[in-house]
């Protein structure tokens, strides 16, 4: 996108280093994102000051910092590089195990495989707060593995959708099982998305995945670019998780469960966009994009622009041409700011 900076970072000996220098780099950002996120200030902040949030957010800090400590130093180091307080940078973190059936973030992905084309497309869809508070991040680590991920200032790289140097590339969607279905203070998306970039192969990020007591559940799109294979993996707390390998026809995803038996919420903005991509035709590059692209639902769209929920950017992967393109505005118009190839 217009604007988006990229930052390259690494190696680094510590964790903390690469968050501290991460936090300090948007530090400009980061503040600016605390400080307009209605969520965070008028959602997240106020319910950790209650009593009854203590328990939660104290569970969710101990699972997450013991499974993932290298994560957790990372953050930590965000919060040490920014000057923002890392109370902050946790809930904006935890946001979605915290409060799962608020205003939350709706993202669209359309995949094929076929002999034509192997393509992942993937509408990042946030609320309006995110905009302009995005940036991608390059780290190189220990031993020369590096990733690229589209990241949200003061979170761990990525909620939304990157690649790193083994071929392996991911898009993420959020789902909303029902409460009854949440493990409260179980292990977080953001910390499972960012193990996820340090994957060497599709076994495993399904191993990544699998490994961890999940708090709230997630859809995961994982691309094997060398494989030409494409995985939508499912999944909701207990260690429920359903896998469909994608193939010649077209598969439209929003932000409702697809395969996997869960009860979930019964979002009319996922349904009416299903609906919709559901009336399109998906055999080209262009007609995909046309359906990212979408806005003949007024109220709502595939593509969204406002007032509360607004697509960030759309990102193409390309698995013949191994590429990464993200592109500003419509996908429509195919305007693409960054052109990333993937190895």
């Amino acid at each position: 996108m217009a604007g988006l900076e990229t930052f390259e970072v690494g190696p680094c000996e510590e964790a903390y280093e690469m968050g501290y220098l991460i936090g300090q780099r948007f530090s400009h950002l980061i503040r600016s994102r605390v400080d307009n996120d209605l969520i965070l200030q008028h959602q997240l902040l106020p319910f950790a000051r209650s009593p009854e949030a203590q328990p939660l957010i104290q569970s969710l800090s101990t699972a997450n910092r013991e499974m993932f400590p290298r994560y957790w130093d990372e953050l930590s180091g965000m919060a040490g590089g920014s000057g923002v307080s890392a109370l902050q940078l946790v809930l904006l973190n935890f946001r979605k195990e915290i409060l799962p059936f608020l205003p939350k973030d709706d993202c669209s992905d359309v995949l094929v495989v076929n002999k034509a084309m192997a393509i992942a497309a993937h509408n990042e869809d946030a609320n309006v707060a995110l905009v302009g508070h995005t940036y991608l991040i390059k780290a190189t680590l220990p031993g020369g593995f590096s990733f690229t991920a589209y990241t949200y200032a003061g979170e761990l790289p990525s909620c939304a959708f990157g690649f790193n140097s083994y071929g392996m590339a991911y898009t993420l969607n959020s789902v909303p099982p029902i409460q009854d279905e949440i493990f409260a203070g179980g292990i977080g998306r953001n910390f499972i998305s960012r193990s996820l970039l340090e994957a060497t192969d599709i076994g495993d990020a399904m191993s990544r995945i699998r490994s961890c007591s999940v708090s709230v559940g997630h859809s995961y799109n994982l691309v094997d670019v060398r494989g030409r294979k494409i995985m939508n993996v499912e999944t909701a707390s207990r260690n429920h998780i359903s896998v469909r390998e994608v193939g010649s026809t077209p598969f439209f995803h929003a932000n409702m469960y697809m395969h996997l038996q869960v009860e979930q919420v019964q979002d009319e903005n996922s349904i009416c966009r299903h609906k919709r991509a559901a009336q399109l035709s998906a055999h080209s590059e262009a007609e995909i994009l046309s359906i990212l692209g979408d806005t003949d639902n007024e109220k709502y769209p595939i593509y969204m622009s406002g007032p509360t929920l607004y697509t960030l950017c759309t990102a193409l992967i390309d698995l013949d041409k191994q590429t990464l393109s993200i592109i500003e505005g419509n996908p429509k118009n195919g305007e693409v700011s960054h052109l990333l190839q993937m190895y």
